[in-house]
């Protein structure tokens, strides 16, 4: 009687079910974004020796600075499925109310709080538009665009607010609200880098490391489950644009102090492209669910890269908004086909 045969297993071995870390780096959405940002440096490096200045990279820091503090916000709005496009208006709102009540006299600490309130009460109002109102985000922000540029220029007459000594505030306020926009830590590294290290801490900890975070992803990824699951979908998204408001704030009174006059009409206006631009190109999804903070950082470091490249080389202005413009469709284009495949 023939013996039968033992069976061959088809399973193959756990190392080829499993990828190595090499392998799961280099699949990662960050991966390609560092590489990307690193032979961005090394062209720029011999087309230009200034890029590698010492002093030009910090530059380089500080120019990114607001725009990134805002892209750390605009990555828990991203993740969870919404979109915020009225982010230069609050930039320019915060800015200008905290001017508004430092040349009342209100003090620094107060003008700064009011500041950051108007912020958070206009992300609050964009996510209560979002959810419980059912409009669009894209639709609620745009209108949303245009309701606090007009609040900006109402309150303020289309006047430009200016902070100097003859405004009427004291030189020590005065000296601590230029610290904060124009101050360099040790005497070397701009003030408004500092904040954006901090800020891109403390916003990677609450998304990678807490309940809300989580939440966020859940809600981005499948809102239905998330809902079935328990998770309180509008309260999480309404969160995520109340934060996204308090960090525009925030850049709004950095930018300020950095350069202390502001007005309605002009201030923080197309800001909102550069951000999502930076957004996106760093790995967050307009299809929500997706998103880190190294990647936000090192889309915000691709996008400042390529402005000051552009700048050293001498190329116009138009061809940088051209130049970004491109770099937006590129990565839009980017989480389409990767999410197809």
């Amino acid at each position: 009687m023939a013996q039968s045969a033992t069976p061959i297993s088809r399973r193959p071995a756990a190392s080829a079910d499993q990828p190595s870390w090499l392998r799961r780096a280099f699949s990662a959405r960050e991966t390609g974004v560092l590489i990307a940002l690193l032979a961005m440096c090394v062209a720029l490096a011999f087309l230009t020796p200034a890029f590698l200045n010492p002093r030009n990279l910090l530059n380089v820091g500080r120019q990114v600075s607001l725009i990134g503090i805002m892209a750390i916000g605009m990555t828990y709005v991203l993740i969870s499925r919404e979109v915020d496009l009225s982010i230069g208006s609050i930039f320019a709102l915060t800015g200008l109310v905290t001017g508004m009540q430092l040349i009342a006299g209100w003090g620094l600490a107060p003008s700064i709080v009011m500041g950051l309130a108007v912020g958070a009460a206009a992300g609050a109002a964009n996510g209560i538009l979002s959810t419980y109102g059912q409009l669009p985000s894209f639709i609620t922000t745009l209108g949303m665009m245009s309701v606090l540029r007009g609040i900006a220029l109402l309150i303020t007459d289309g006047q430009p607010v200016a902070i100097n000594e003859a405004s009427g505030i004291g030189k020590p306020a005065l000296a601590a609200f230029f610290f904060l926009g124009q101050g360099r830590l040790f005497g070397v590294i701009p003030m408004q880098l500092v904040f954006f290290v901090v800020i891109a801490i403390a916003g990677w900890f609450l998304l990678s490391r807490t309940t809300f975070g989580f939440r966020t992803y859940a809600v981005g990824g499948n809102d239905k489950a998330a809902r079935v699951s328990g998770i309180k979908v509008y309260s999480v998204k309404i969160w995520a644009f109340v934060l996204m408001g308090f960090l525009a704030g925030v850049s709004g009174i950095l930018g300020l102090a950095f350069l202390p006059s502001s007005q309605a009409g002009r201030t923080g206006i197309g800001m909102e492209l550069d951000v999502i631009a930076a957004t996106i190109v760093g790995g967050a999804s307009l299809g929500g669910g997706e998103g880190t903070m190294l990647g936000t950082v090192l889309g915000v470091l691709i996008i400042g890269v390529l402005r000051n490249g552009l700048v050293l080389l001498g190329i116009s202005p138009f061809w940088q908004e051209t130049a970004i413009g491109l770099v937006i469709i590129f990565a839009v284009g980017i989480d389409k086909w990767s999410k197809k495949r």
